[in-house]
């Protein structure tokens, strides 16, 4: 079983910047696309951004597009999200999983983004 912990999270203001991180242990995520998850109070869960096994390609949600961006060291089974010029709709709770084959879901980092 792979335990996922996020990090990195805080309160910044709007065009503020943060990198998450997502520590995986238990078992080597590096042959495994990952992907980060957002989810803000009453909403569903949405998909932020991933980024395939060898990290030479990533994918993201519309709203994040241009502004966040995937990374992995697979040396160190860790993902990392850098999120640049945050907005306050970007407030919401951060997950990484697995997008192909989910994972438990770990704590999550908190987001907020003031006016």
């Amino acid at each position: 079983q792979v335990l996922l912990q996020e990090s990195g999270g805080g309160l910044v203001q709007a065009g503020g910047s943060l990198r998450l991180s997502c520590v995986a242990s238990g078992r080597t995520i590096s042959t495994y696309a990952m992907g980060w998850f957002r989810q803000a109070p009453g909403k569903e869960r949405e998909f932020v951004g991933g980024i395939i096994s060898s990290g030479r390609s990533t994918v993201y949600g519309n709203s994040v597009k241009g502004r966040f961006t995937v990374s992995r060291d697979n040396t160190k089974n860790t993902v990392y999200l850098q999120m640049n010029n945050l907005m306050p709709e970007d407030t919401a709770v951060y997950y990484c999983n697995r997008p192909l084959s989910y994972a438990a879901w770990g704590p999550g980092t908190q987001v907020t983004v003031s006016s």
